[in-house]
């Protein structure tokens, strides 16, 4: 169900859901449950690595966020399932005319199950006050695998990030314990951005993270993932904390970051998740 709230005499603000399940039976993940509140929409289930591995495109028709959208994106991927959700294109987030905007991600993965979320990246419209919310909830056993990518300000357009703010919570649990708690705000001219302890000047930052299982080589593995490097010579690292893996970029290029991020996870996935990568045909539209 929308709900349409006046923000001028041209404009209005969506609130949008969906809620999407997942459940292995008899070798494959099935999509058993979407349902959907205002313009957010997976149009099938894709199976595009046969019927272990459920794909879903998460569609959003407006193209972007308002000021005063509020997007609500959950999914529950059951015991010994694996879903991948993946976006046709960049996200926006469009200056606001003072109504601020968010978008939560609220994803459970039950035991053994696996969750893949791979969007495109977000492009945050100078003037935009945006909410980002992220929230994983991990059973025994169940893996996560998934990245983000800011650009602040339209930088091809020579556009700034010198008005608005952005919020970011991301929380990961495994049985009720917190793995990562990261709390996040900028605003526009805010001295972080150009502070050489956080920004340093970029203009698009991106965390990929990973869950890590007992019995994995951790120092093969990131000795195989650092002798990768975003191909725009951008800072970039990777660290290790308990149950956990992450890479961070920090330049001025989404598409350098995207194609590092999908070069890491092409290492990553067959150890990690047991699977070759195959990166979605949507990518490449």
């Amino acid at each position: 169900m929308s709900s349409i709230t006046p923000l001028t005499p041209q404009l209005a603000a969506w609130e949008a859901e969906i809620k999407l399940g997942f459940m292995h039976l008899n070798g494959h993940t099935l999509l058993t449950e979407k349902v959907h509140h205002g313009p957010l929409r997976v149009q099938k289930a894709l199976y595009p690595e046969g019927r272990e591995v459920c794909q879903a495109i998460l569609l959003h028709p407006p193209s972007g966020i308002a000021g005063g959208d509020h997007l609500h994106i959950a999914a529950h991927v059951g015991a010994q399932a694996h879903a991948q959700l993946t976006t046709p294109g960049a996200g926006k987030w469009y200056r606001s005319s003072g109504v601020e905007a968010s978008q939560t991600l609220d994803f459970t993965v039950a035991d053994n199950g696996i969750l893949e979320w791979l969007p495109q990246e977000t492009i945050i419209f100078d003037g935009a006050l945006s909410r980002m919310n992220t929230q994983v909830q991990l059973g025994e056993g169940s893996r996560y695998f998934g990245w983000e990518i800011l650009c602040l300000g339209r930088s091809a357009s020579g556009e700034r990030f010198d008005h608005g703010s952005i919020h970011l919570h991301t929380r990961i649990e495994r049985q009720g314990q917190a793995l990562w708690l990261e709390r996040g705000q900028l605003t526009g001219h805010d001295p972080m951005l150009a502070s050489q302890v956080a920004w340093a000047g970029a203009s698009v930052g991106g965390t990929l993270m990973a869950t890590l299982s007992p019995g994995i080589n951790v120092a093969a593995l990131l000795e195989a993932c650092r002798a990768i490097a975003p191909n725009d010579g951008a800072e970039h690292a990777l660290t290790v904390l308990p149950g956990l893996l992450f890479a961070r970029y920090l330049g001025h290029h989404s598409e350098a970051a995207r194609l590092w991020f999908i070069q890491l996870w092409q290492v990553l996935r067959p150890v990690l998740l047991g699977r070759p990568a195959l990166p979605p045909r949507i990518w490449n539209t």
